[in-house]
């Protein structure tokens, strides 16, 4: 039999050596195992990668059910949650940052729905768009810390008290202010994101500037969002569950980290 050739998606050897300890919720060699686990993590990037269907795997990467099973293991113990605390550690401190941020920045995007998210869609009317809101905290290098998927009628206000907790649990109470558009505004944002110990302020266009403005902060979370985009598999919402969603979005983000090698020591 030919030996298989490498997808770019596939895990390098030294990310896998990173990566490893985080998703082996069981042993490598216990004996219900059937398929690597590095083999299964490979299946789950070239899914989120290339957009395709569970059924539509190639036949060189383990069965589709079986990735899906793992993935769902992985999903519900936030195993990429997890990961992606510590890799946006590492990248801060390379950075010369503290590791843990004093200010995020918030916003959401409206992704559009696939009969598999039809339960859950909503109508954006600002983006004349049905489907699913991702709502995402990250810190001012882009790197995410918290996601919450809701429709997409929801305000984008309605989730700051989640995105809040989460970045304060994450971050172990670091985050001191969060900036944030124009839909942010009014007393009960500013007052979940107080009931957290967060300063919510708004960025907004300076007055009577019509069209596209570079405003500061605010350019950073529209990046993260084009980092995102470059995963086919979330371009639409295809997932019967937000966390599907949700957890996605944190495997997307750790991938990025892991090509950039934030996890490799530095040279002497």
């Amino acid at each position: 039999m030919a030996q298989r050739r490498d997808y770019p998606s596939d895990v390098t050897d030294k990310e896998w050596l990173f990566v490893a300890p985080y998703l082996a919720l069981v042993r490598e060699d216990a004996p219900q195992r059937q398929h690597s686990l590095r083999a299964v993590f490979n299946g789950l990037r070239y899914l989120v990668k290339t957009g395709c269907g569970w059924r539509y795997l190639p036949h060189d990467l383990p069965p589709w059910e079986v990735v899906y099973q793992q993935w769902a293991r992985w999903r519900d113990n936030r195993c990429f949650e997890h990961m992606m605390a510590d890799l946006r550690e590492l990248a801060r401190v390379l950075a010369g940052r503290e590791a843990e941020p004093a200010a995020v920045i918030l916003d959401s995007r409206t992704v559009q729905s696939t009969p598999e998210s039809g339960a859950r869609a909503g109508y954006d009317g600002a983006k004349r768009r049905k489907g699913s809101k991702v709502h995402v905290a990250v810190d001012t290098l882009g790197q995410l810390l918290a996601a919450v998927v809701t429709p997409a009628n929801e305000p984008d206000r309605g989730p700051v008290a989640a995105l809040c907790e989460q970045v304060q649990r994450v971050t172990g109470q670091k985050v001191q202010v969060a900036y944030t558009e124009q839909g942010y505004r009014g007393e009960a944002a500013e007052a979940a994101a107080a009931a957290h110990d967060i300063d919510l302020q708004v960025m907004a266009k300076p007055e009577g500037q019509t069209g596209f403005v570079l405003l500061p902060r605010r350019w950073v979370v529209e990046r993260s969002f084009g980092w995102a985009a470059r995963f086919r598999r979330l371009a639409r919402d295809y997932e019967r569950l937000a966390l599907t969603m949700q957890q996605f979005h944190f495997l997307a983000f750790v991938t990025l980290l892991l090509a950039k090698g934030v996890f490799l020591p530095a040279s002497p």
